[in-house]
């Protein structure tokens, strides 16, 4: 039986099993193995597509993403953390030890960190996968500042509170922003609403979604093709980058039924990282529905290894005579 098992890689995986593996617990990761199909990023999550990211701490040139997950691995490894190089397939937490699988095969666990992210929603066309990283991002606050966006003309596909916010935000870089929306009307809350309509740069394309990202033969993003959702008509769009904003989907559908979760399948979490049932911690993207960024998820997994170690120490050898409610 393994003390600690760690679901996903990740900044929240990765820093976990740092601590965990710093405090002699020996810990076992599971990192998501290789992706499966559009959307699914498989280990290292998010930072995969992301091209430069600037805004960690302790990289004053920026670092890319792939390679932020590579120092990261590579230190989880240094202090011992063993890697199993796929995904969990099946859980159950019904009782302790923990069983999970993978595959046929099965683990057992005295506790477990869940940190198996988010995937951002795409638009699902081909130029979109083409261009990814290439113009095309689910992250202003990741990407937004790079220079290729800077002074540019840009679009935000959503109409949520996060859209807004997203829209906002890239008016500190972008030329002008331009939101594109396939209702006449927002979801945001009011407040974010008369933000983003009030701002000089912020226009609106309303009922209207993207047909096509150009272009794929320039290697870039020059624009996008919009088509009116009522009348069919299209026009083309100068930009210089697109963003997603439609939301996020959690990766959490093996805890179904066993974890408290929110209507959208964020893990819910108490005292940080503490999930609904004892000895299973979360963190990272699968229980942060707000920040979603890379210095928060190692944040929380930091905070997750810490309070794993202390519920490790506190129970002793016997797993079977600890407690069962936080």
């Amino acid at each position: 039986m393994e003390k600690i098992i760690i679901i996903g890689s990740g900044p929240a995986g990765y820093t976990a099993a740092i601590y965990a593996a710093r405090a002699n617990m020996n810990p076992l990761l599971m990192d998501g193995g290789l992706p499966t199909g559009p959307g699914d990023l498989g280990a290292g999550g998010q930072l995969m597509i992301t091209t430069e990211v600037e805004n960690y701490p302790g990289f004053k040139e920026g670092i890319t993403g792939p390679g932020l997950m590579d120092e990261m691995r590579a230190q989880s490894l240094r202090f011992g953390t063993r890697i199993v190089e796929d995904r969990v397939t099946r859980a159950d937490l019904s009782r302790r030890p923990f069983q999970l699988w993978v595959n046929e095969d099965r683990y057992e666990a005295q506790v477990i960190i869940i940190c198996t992210g988010a995937n951002a929603k795409w638009l699902g066309i081909p130029s979109e996968a083409a261009l990814m990283n290439r113009g095309v991002s689910a992250c202003a606050t990741c990407d937004g500042s790079l220079p290729i966006f800077r002074n540019q003309p840009l679009l935000v596909v959503g109409g949520g509170d996060t859209a807004m916010e997203e829209a906002l935000y890239l008016t500190r870089h972008a030329s002008k922003v331009t939101i594109v929306h396939r209702r006449d009307q927002l979801r945001a809350s009011r407040i974010m609403q008369q933000r983003a309509m009030d701002h000089p740069k912020i226009e609106f394309a309303w009922n209207s979604v993207i047909q096509e990202i150009h272009d794929v033969s320039l290697g870039r993003v020059s624009g996008a093709t919009l088509r009116d959702v009522k009348t069919g008509e299209t026009r083309l769009v100068e930009a210089s980058g697109v963003f997603l904003a439609i939301g996020h989907s959690p990766n959490s559908e093996i805890f179904k039924g066993q974890l408290e979760m929110d209507e959208v399948g964020y893990l819910v979490t108490h005292r940080d990282v503490r999930t609904s049932r004892y000895a299973v911690f979360a963190a990272g993207d699968v229980q942060d529905r707000v920040y979603r960024q890379a210095v928060t998820a190692a944040g929380t997994g930091c905070m997750a290894a810490l309070e794993a170690i202390r519920l490790i120490e506190s129970e002793g050898a016997n797993i079977m005579e600890a407690g069962t409610e936080w």
